[in-house]
C-alpha cells in the first residue's frame, strides 16, 4: 500500500540506540558542545560587529561565516538533544522537512562563503591596488546577500520536491533528517529529484571549488614569485581559510559517500559519528581557527577578556 507524503504524519529515526544511563552523559557532552559553539561563535561576531577597525570585506564576510555556524548548529544540536533524552524517536513530518531544508542550505552556505573568502583573498594578494576599487562596500554586500539568497531557494525547491513524493515507509536511518534517506522512502518516480540533487551538488560544491581552485593557483603564483612580505600575508590569511575548506570538504564528502554507498560494514557509532562531523566540524573548529590565527581579532579579544578580569 503506498502512502502518499500528506499522510506521512512522522518519521523515526532508527540510527538511535539504547544508551540507558549513559543518555545522561551524552546529553551533557552534546549541550556543552552547543554552549562552546553558541558562544565562541557569538563572541567573534560582536568583535567584528563592534569593533569598526574590522569592518572590512574579509572581516564582514568571516562574520557571515559565524552566522552560519550559529544557524547550522540551531538547526542540529537542540534536536538532538531532545532526541537523546526521548525514548521514542520520532519525528514529525514537518520538522523533519524543516531540518532537512536548514542543515542543507546550511552546507551550501557554508562553500559559497568559503568560495567568497578565497575571492577576496585573491584580490587583496594578487591585486592589492585594485582591493579597494573591485571590493566595495556595495560589492561585499552583495556577495553575501548572494551566498544567502541562492542556497535558501535552491533549498526551498529540493524541498518542495521531496515534500510531494508518495513514500511508502517512515523509517530514517539516520539520527536526523536527511533529504536522500527521505527521498529513498518513494515509491513514486524520484528522476526529477535525483537530477535537481546532482544538480544541486555540482552547484553547490564543485562550482565553489573550482573557483577556490583557481583563487589558490594564483595565490602559489604570487608567493612564488613575490616578496617575502606577501608570501607572510598569504600565509597568515589563507592557512586558517585552508584548514576550514579542508575539514569541511572532509566531512561532506563522507557525508555523500555514505548516502550514496553501504556502509552497514561500520560500526554504528562510528557511522554516527561520522554523519554528524560535517554539521558539528566547522561551528567548533572556525572561531579557533580564525580567532587564533587572525592577528586583530586575536588582540581584540585578548583585550577584552583582560578588561573584565
Amino acid at each position: 500500500m503506498t502512502m502518499n507524503s500528506t499522510q506521512v504524519s512522522y518519521f523515526s529515526l532508527a540510527a538511535y540506540f539504547d544508551t540507558g544511563l549513559f543518555k545522561y552523559l551524552f546529553f551533557m557532552i552534546v549541550l556543552s558542545l552547543y554552549i562552546l559553539i553558541l558562544s565562541s561563535n557569538l563572541l567573534l561576531i560582536v568583535v567584528i560587529c563592534m569593533n569598526r577597525s574590522l569592518h572590512e570585506p574579509m572581516y564582514i564576510f568571516l562574520c557571515s561565516l559565524f552566522v552560519n555556524e550559529l544557524y547550522g548548529s540551531t538547526g542540529l544540536f537542540p534536536f538532538l538533544l531532545v532526541q537523546i533524552l526521548s525514548d521514542v524517536h520520532t519525528v514529525s513530518a514537518s520538522v523533519c522537512f524543516l531540518q532537512t531544508f536548514c542543515l542543507y542550505s546550511y552546507g551550501v552556505v557554508e562553500y559559497l562563503n568559503l568560495a567568497i573568502m578565497s575571492y577576496d583573498r585573491y584580490l587583496a594578494i594578487c591585486c592589492p591596488l585594485q582591493y579597494n576599487t573591485e571590493m566595495t562596500s556595495n560589492k561585499t554586500t552583495m556577495l553575501v546577500a548572494l551566498t544567502w539568497f541562492c542556497p535558501f531557494l535552491l533549498c526551498i525547491v529540493l524541498t518542495s520536491l521531496s515534500s510531494s513524493l508518495q513514500l511508502c515507509g517512515t523509517i530514517i536511518e539516520k539520527v536526523y533528517c536527511d533529504n536522500y534517506s527521505i527521498v529513498k522512502l518513494a515509491c513514486s518516480d524520484t528522476t526529477i529529484n535525483n537530477i535537481y540533487g546532482l544538480f544541486l551538488t555540482a552547484l553547490a560544491i564543485f562550482c565553489p571549488l573550482v573557483l577556490i581552485f583557481y583563487t589558490y593557483i594564483k595565490i602559489l603564483k604570487i608567493c612564488f614569485t613575490g616578496s617575502k612580505q606577501t608570501r607572510q600575508k598569504a600565509l597568515s590569511t589563507c592557512t586558517p581559510h585552508l584548514a576550514s575548506l579542508l575539514n569541511f570538504s572532509f566531512g561532506a564528502s563522507f557525508e555523500i559517500l555514505q548516502n550514496r554507498f553501504n556502509m552497514n560494514n561500520l560500526p554504528n557509532i562510528l557511522r554516527i559519528f561520522l554523519s554528524l562531523y560535517w554539521l558539528t566540524c566547522q561551528p567548533i573548529f572556525n572561531p579557533l581557527l580564525y580567532g587564533l590565527n587572525m592577528s586583530k581579532i586575536r588582540m581584540i579579544c585578548k583585550s577584552l577578556v583582560f578588561a573584565e578580569m
